[in-house]
């Protein structure tokens, strides 16, 4: 990076010295060479930096511990809010289907069913309907 500010620096003094400008004006171009050497290391450190960022969400969505599992034991099948902060959860683990109460700070176990109440492929194609209906409403929105 410095050689960079070196040769963008350096390059406006031969010109300046052919051209037989005022010192003046050949002091205000050096400032303004310099200040477009600093812009430019500026927007390359920026471009680095917002790459790096891209380049780091990706690493950590292909190994990190958000990437999906492949054998998940546990599954949300089901979510009703009771109020603002107080919901009730249908969940899987394992194959057997446990009712949860979760409050802020809190998870409870209301009810742990002996056989199950909601079907696991059920659940995998509301999924898939949610996901129809989606793009149905985007492609209707994209036609003139």
């Amino acid at each position: 990076m410095r050689v960079l500010l070196a040769l963008g620096a350096a390059v406006p003094l031969p010109l300046l010295a052919q051209t037989g400008e005022p010192a003046a004006a050949a002091a205000s171009n050096i400032g303004s060479a310099s200040l477009a050497a600093q812009l430019s290391q500026l927007a390359l450190g920026l471009l680095v930096v917002v790459g790096l960022i891209f380049l780091l969400g990706w690493l950590l969505r292909r190994v990190g511990p958000m990437a999906a599992q492949g054998g998940q034991h546990i599954r949300l099948l089901s979510s009703l809010p009771l109020g603002p902060r107080d919901r009730l959860l249908l969940v899987d683990v394992g194959g057997t289907q446990m009712l949860l109460g979760a409050s802020p700070g809190r998870i409870n176990t209301l009810h742990v069913f002996d056989q199950p109440v909601a079907d696991l492929s059920q659940a995998a194609a509301s999924n898939s309907d949610f996901a129809r209906k989606l793009q149905a409403l985007l492609k209707r929105d994209q036609t003139p």
